[in-house]
């Protein structure tokens, strides 16, 4: 009986003990629960917009999904990718996918850059960090606005490695432009984005209406600076500073030829989400004259209602090199934070392996134009009409 007594005592005594690896092994089965628990939720992307909705409150949520206006140009966004049908391929070996691309020398996973989103601390804890340890975990990149915080030598810090990109909102002079140049160099960034359809603010009327502003907003000053940024301007950045330099918000073959001129490295096709000038072409729509203005010069990036990844698939066979993810992005972080972003990117390439299979094709560089056909929407265009089955209660 004494001997039963004392055999409680040491099994306890050797749970105490500390047992080599035990620390790392507890932490994987921790990360792994956690990661099955994300794709039991979401096993469809419609199922990260209640969430988010929820845990954003009316102010942000409408802050994360209007436009400018009329929302014409968002709701165009849509329009335009879902006016495009496909023209599959069939009988032929598609035994071996590959989602993988090359942009700025680095080999990524599928075709997506995070967008930047100025007030993405608003809408997860640890902000503009978040899609940087995402973009590094799955191997795309993350692209981080100078209106996020945390600084970038913060999100450097949280997520190192290459998968970072940095995007300027110009706020000051030459000086203000070169130090965040040198501190992105410093740190590691991959290239270097001037945003430049911002020289004025877009009236979004569902913020105003509300009198809401971001934080990000709210922290805004000095925009006469974007007002009279200029081409010579972007010409003496590129060249003062050895990075990679991008031009985001390029919507004509006309501005595409003089950044060509200038020599950027990036044009990124962009209307800011229609969240800008209202009554502008949806961003798909600019994007076939300006890929055949470059003439593989510079590499070519797209956003602008992109949600599935059949979206993808389209702005890839028109001659994009990746695509931008915002409001996705958006929900995604909101819903669930870096595991949500994560999950957000491991159905997106499942959507776009789908895609290419059913299409003919075992990568993006077989792909062109002639898989792809004008159609008519199925359905009015809204933010969530990539997602018809939100309608029925899904």
């Amino acid at each position: 009986m004494k001997g039963a007594k004392r055999k409680p005592a040491r099994r306890k005594a050797a749970a105490r003990r500390p047992v080599a690896g035990a620390g790392a092994a507890a932490n994987k089965a921790a990360k792994t629960t956690n990661r099955e628990s994300v794709a039991d939720r979401f096993q469809v992307l419609h199922e990260f917009v209640a969430p988010a909705r929820r845990n954003l409150g009316p102010n942000l949520w409408d802050y994360l999904m209007g436009g400018a206006e009329t929302e014409t140009t968002q709701r165009r966004n849509r329009q335009a990718l879902d006016a495009i049908a496909f023209r599959p391929r069939v009988l032929r070996d598609v035994s071996n996918l590959d989602t993988a691309v090359t942009l700025f020398g680095r080999r990524l996973r599928i075709p997506v850059v995070l967008a930047p989103i100025g007030s993405m601390q608003d809408l997860v804890a640890g902000g503009g960090a978040v899609p940087a340890r995402a973009a590094a975990a799955c191997n795309v990149f993350s692209m981080l606005s100078s209106a996020c915080l945390p600084t970038l030598e913060e999100v450097a810090q949280a997520a190192p490695g290459p998968n970072r990109l940095f995007q300027l909102y110009v706020r000051g002079d030459r000086s203000f432009v070169d130090d965040y140049a040198r501190r992105a160099i410093a740190n590691g960034y991959t290239a270097f984005c001037l945003t430049v359809d911002l020289d004025y603010y877009g009236r979004r009327e569902r913020d105003l209406a509300k009198r809401f502003k971001s934080t990000a907003r709210r922290g805004a000053k000095n925009e006469v600076y974007q007002e009279r940024f200029h081409w010579d301007d972007v010409k003496r950045f590129r060249d003062s500073h050895r990075i990679p330099l991008i031009l985001k918000g390029i919507a004509t073959a006309e501005d595409a030829e003089t950044a060509l001129a200038i020599g950027v490295d990036g044009i990124y096709v962009s209307n800011h989400g229609g969240r800008q000038l209202d009554h502008g072409r949806g961003a798909i729509e600019a994007l076939p004259e300006v890929v055949a203005t470059a003439r593989g010069k510079a590499a070519i990036m797209v956003d602008g209602g992109f949600m599935r990844g059949t979206d993808i698939v389209k702005a890839m066979a028109l001659g994009a090199d990746a695509v931008g993810i915002g409001r996705l992005q958006g929900l995604a972080a909101a819903a669930a934070g870096l595991e949500g972003l994560c999950r957000m990117l491991e159905i997106l390439e499942a959507e776009i392996r789908v895609a290419l299979g059913l299409l003919g094709v075992n990568r993006f560089a077989e792909l062109d134009r002639s898989f792809l056909h004008p159609a008519a929407p199925v359905g009015p265009a809204h933010a969530f009409s990539a997602f018809p089955l939100l309608d029925e209660g899904y």
